[in-house]
């Protein structure tokens, strides 16, 4: 867990009486036929993967679904409080990254979930094995979107038996379209493996470790900017070197979180004539998860491919 994730817990204190009066009403039995089911998920990037697999047949409330906001900053409400707990099920991120959610499950007691992170893990044990470091941003590793998916599918089939079927082929269907991002992944490591990027923020660490890419940024720069703290002047000038000197073939910036210093790193990048490309943490209104990523996957290549 970063210290970027610590976000919610000042704001936990008066959810957790909210949280334990409305235990009740979420606790995971199967919905009745005539019941509508309710998904909450703590960002829309997990909401549209879910809404992809439950298409119109379940009702999903995404708490955090405003493209602008940081959700490394976010708090919680009441409101939210009630939501998870209200919920039949609640799919989230895990590992730190919407600390909240897991706060308020574990004040109102059992219900069924699907954690991004806890499906990283086993994925890795079904064969999908990374030299994976701590990183809270999983919806960027296609193979554990995939798992969620199935995961999901899995819990819905169980609150909807009638349905289970219908569940799992959207989810097939999903993890085929999924498929073919990784394809466009795989065709940017064989055309640019090794090829070095500078990112403001690790928050595509996945991505560019299945394209086979190269990350340069200074270590102590990386961290400063995960612990929301300012990076050393050695740090910044090593990576003020490293654009200026023209190693870097890309960089990586998320909008969501600029800061002065990324800003600058930025700017930099832009008058040296080095690509800049935006990997935000929530998708824009509107589009799916295949279409956001699927958008990010191709303006890397773009960069990648510009001749400097």
């Amino acid at each position: 867990m970063t210290s970027r994730s610590r976000s919610a817990s000042t704001a936990l204190a008066g959810l957790t009486a909210a949280a334990l009066v409305l235990a009740a009403c979420g606790n995971g039995e199967r919905a009745a036929p005539g019941d509508e089911v309710k998904v909450v998920v703590s960002t829309s990037v997990w909401g549209s993967v879910v809404q992809a697999v439950a298409g119109d047949a379940v009702e999903v409330e995404s708490i955090i679904d405003d493209p602008s906001a940081d959700p490394h900053s976010y708090e919680s409400t009441p409101r939210d409080a009630a939501e998870v707990t209200d919920a039949d099920l609640v799919v989230f991120n895990g590992g730190g990254y919407d600390e909240f959610i897991e706060q308020i499950l574990g004040s109102g007691g059992g219900k069924p979930t699907v954690s991004a992170v806890e499906s990283e893990h086993e994925g890795e044990h079904a064969g999908h094995d990374h030299d994976h470091a701590q990183n809270e941003h999983v919806w960027y590793d296609l193979h554990v979107v995939q798992e969620v998916a199935d995961r999901v599918a899995a819990e819905l089939g169980r609150l909807r038996p009638a349905q289970a079927e219908q569940f799992r082929q959207a989810a097939e269907r999903f993890r085929g379209e999924v498929g073919a991002l990784q394809t466009q992944v795989d065709e940017i490591a064989a055309a640019h493996r090794d090829r070095p990027v500078i990112v403001t923020e690790p928050i595509a660490h996945y991505l560019v470790e299945a394209a086979g890419l190269r990350d340069i940024t200074p270590p102590s720069f990386v961290n400063a900017v995960e612990a929301e703290t300012d990076p050393s002047a050695a740090a910044v000038a090593e990576l003020q070197n490293a654009l200026g000197s023209g190693q870097a073939a890309a960089v990586i910036h998320n909008p969501q979180t600029e800061s002065p210093v990324t800003r600058t790193v930025r700017s930099t990048a832009e008058q040296q004539g080095i690509p800049v490309v935006e990997m935000t943490e929530t998708p824009p209104p509107g589009a799916t998860y295949v279409q956001w990523m699927g958008g990010q996957i191709a303006a890397l290549r773009n960069a990648l491919d510009q001749e400097r």
